[in-house]
């Protein structure tokens, strides 16, 4: 099993996306890379904890890779827009990947480099190695399983297509 953070925008769709994908063990929202003890959804809300809302995905890499997870991730963010996921606004809705291990590092920079080709303009997608990170409050994780129709910056379709999506052999290199 591996583990890796990903900030986009509100979590509560990025923690619908990352868990319908085949492979993906566990998601849990919380808060990443921040610079208070103990944040509390009141304080991330604020924008001036450093914190960003974060889906923690515990993954099997032999089924669900890296690369990947990464490109249905991609997919459900606009990687050029700093600070900012659909109607979100703020640090606190920056997007990034924050890994917790260095072996990672790579994949992921080849990822991002590779998604820097699509766009004109900068990618903008924090990759930084995982510092704080504190777990949302209840009520937050699996909000749109809890609330169907809630709000989300992500396109519905983009769920069911998570849910079908194989990775190929690239994704494994």
């Amino acid at each position: 099993m591996a583990t890796i953070y990903l900030a986009g925008g509100c979590f509560w769709g990025v923690e619908k996306l990352m868990a319908s994908v085949r492979g993906v063990s566990s998601t849990e929202a919380g808060y990443a890379n921040g610079t208070t003890d103990s944040p509390t959804y009141s304080d991330v809300v604020t924008g001036r904890t450093g914190y960003a809302e974060t889906v923690r995905v515990d993954y099997d890499q032999s089924v669900a890779p890296l690369p990947f997870l990464l490109k249905i991730f991609f997919e459900a963010i606009d990687p050029t827009s700093l600070n900012r996921q659909g109607n979100d606004v703020g640090t606190q809705y920056r997007t990034g990947i924050y890994y917790s291990d260095p072996a990672d590092l790579p994949l992921i920079k080849r990822s991002v480099a590779k998604l820097q080709e699509q766009y004109a303009e900068p990618v903008v997608v924090e990759v930084e190695l995982l510092g704080a990170y504190t777990s949302a409050e209840e009520y937050h994780q699996d909000y749109l399983d809890k609330n169907p129709g809630g709000y989300c910056h992500i396109d519905f379709r983009l769920f069911a297509k998570a849910a079908e999506a194989v990775p190929d052999a690239s994704h494994f290199e």
